[in-house]
């Protein structure tokens, strides 16, 4: 693990997508109408990916295990493309680009698990950081 003690707190933000990508109509009609036989995909995916944020540090062996104080998790749905917004922010002296990229990860796989019943052609497409905030250099990417 890195040493970070001579490292300032600072305000740290990260924001990472991921794709999940329907290969069937109807199983985005059945998310509409709240159909899926295995709940709510975006109330219990939100869920499965806050514990995927705060359990980062219990399952990448680099990561510092770091005060989460905000995590927010968005959808939008373009066609039968799901995109994922997981945006984690803390104060302290690491980041948590890594944070949001396993948050987003983990609500992709929960899409995936609770959809699979009804979509056998399901795809997880792009998972990547979009922006980070504070420490030594920014990172801006274009969020289409």
């Amino acid at each position: 693990m890195v040493d970070i003690t001579h490292k300032d707190i600072t305000l740290r933000t990260a924001t990472a997508e991921a794709t999940v990508v329907l290969s069937d109509p109807a199983t985005l009609q059945a998310i509409q109408e709240g159909r899926v036989p295995k709940g709510d995909i975006f109330e219990m995916s939100k869920a499965a990916g806050l514990l995927g944020i705060k359990k980062t540090p219990e399952l990448l062996p680099d990561c510092h295990p770091i005060p989460i104080e905000a995590a927010l998790i968005a959808y939008e749905i373009h066609g039968l493309e799901i995109r994922i917004l997981v945006t984690v922010k803390t104060n302290y002296k690491t980041g948590v680009e890594v944070e949001a990229m396993h948050g987003a990860s983990v609500v992709a796989l929960n899409m995936y698990d609770m959809l699979k019943p009804l979509d056998k052609g399901i795809e997880i497409r792009l998972i990547r950081l979009l922006e980070k905030r504070g420490g030594k250099s920014d990172i801006l990417r274009s969020k289409s």
